[in-house]
């Protein structure tokens, strides 16, 4: 081989003193990469630790029981650990500090910022204020439910009296029998005044009547969505079966008996199905009429609301089923009955009129 070619192959392989060089190189670099993390940490170790202790503490009894000192030095704490942050992530140092940090900011920033309520008091402000406002804010959609009820029952009723047969069109079949056109008077006022509490008479169509409305509650929310028109459809075939169950005994003069049997547990429990109803076409309005928001923008700041209005809905049906538990069979007086229907409608009223409202 020429002296050329030796050359070249010479320039080509690293010579055993660079490889060592290059080594050696590399070894002070991490050395001196450790040493900078550690003179990093050593520097505000102590107020990491700190921190660390505030965070737990917070973590474990909550900002209420912590002294405003305390306080003042976790938000100040805070802000400096983020600041080490960013310098760790600039300068890169090590991973095991980079993930300490990370953890550490993390659970402080939640101490920090996140809502400190515990549960008792979210519920307290959801009864004092959040509910209340909801309602307000949506008694249009509120007063469609209603309506739409309404005009149901009234299709219902009037149906009833052009021709019988429209009732077992309404009433699901299993209830139909036995409580039909074909049914005595004397027999439809003894279930009305009745003392039954099995799976008979006016007992068998209450605790029918009840999960059918507490179905229709949670689908005329959730569908509501869909440009509006299952919860109207399904708001509104509610009322038929109402309007065509008490078509069937104002038929037989028993209208207002039926009236105050339904008081005690159908005010609040067809107001909670009118009112999930408004939470449906609340959210249906949002997707059809966006204004200048997007879609899903519109639809989330309806979320608020509507949520809040199943929820309401939601309490209202086990304030129902309490009712319709114990009330509607202790109570036998017409009078009464009426009474505490409409005086718990009235109870109601009053909390979504006057609850909430700041005093200036």
């Amino acid at each position: 081989m020429s002296s050329d070619g030796l050359r070249s192959s010479s320039s080509i392989q690293p010579s055993p003193d660079s490889r060592v060089r290059s080594a050696a190189d590399r070894q002070t670099g991490d050395n001196s990469e450790l040493m900078r993390s550690a003179r990093f940490r050593k520097e505000r170790e102590a107020d990491w630790q700190r921190l660390e202790t505030l965070v737990l503490r917070a973590e474990r009894n909550g900002l209420q029981r912590m002294s405003f000192a305390e306080t003042r030095d976790l938000a100040s704490l805070y802000r400096q650990a983020t600041t080490s942050l960013a310098i760790a992530r600039e300068i890169s140092l090590d991973k095991a500090l980079l993930g300490y940090l990370e953890a550490l900011t993390a659970r402080a920033y939640l101490c920090v910022y996140a809502p400190q309520q515990r549960l008792g008091g979210l519920f307290q402000r959801f009864m004092t204020e959040g509910a209340p406002q909801a309602m307000r804010r949506s008694w249009l959609y509120i007063l469609l439910g209603f309506l739409f009820l309404g005009l149901g029952a009234l299709a219902g009723y009037l149906l009833y009296f052009e021709n019988t047969d429209w009732y077992f069109v309404f009433m699901p079949a299993e209830l139909a029998d036995g409580r039909g056109p074909d049914a005595t008077t004397g027999d439809l006022r003894s279930v009305i005044y009745g003392h039954e509490t099995g799976t008979t008479g006016l007992g068998a169509f209450a605790t029918y009547l009840f999960s059918h409305n507490t179905r229709i509650a949670i689908f005329v929310f959730g569908l509501g969505v869909f440009a509006c028109a299952p919860a109207i459809v399904l708001t509104f075939y509610n009322g038929l079966i109402l309007g065509a169950f008490f078509a069937l005994h104002a038929d037989r003069g028993l209208g207002l008996d039926l009236a105050g049997w339904l008081s005690v547990h159908g005010v609040t429990e067809l107001s909670a199905i009118c009112i999930a109803c408004g939470g449906g076409l609340k959210l249906g309005a949002a997707v059809l009429f966006p204004g200048d928001r997007s879609r899903v923008a519109a639809l989330r700041h309806a979320g608020h609301d509507a949520v809040k209005l199943a929820l309401v809905a939601a309490l209202m049906l086990v304030v129902a089923a309490l009712l319709e538990g114990f009330a509607r069979q202790l109570v036998q007086d017409l009078s009464s009955r009426i009474v505490i229907g409409w005086g718990i409608g009235a109870i109601w009223l009053a909390w979504f009129t006057l609850g909430g409202r700041r005093r200036n």
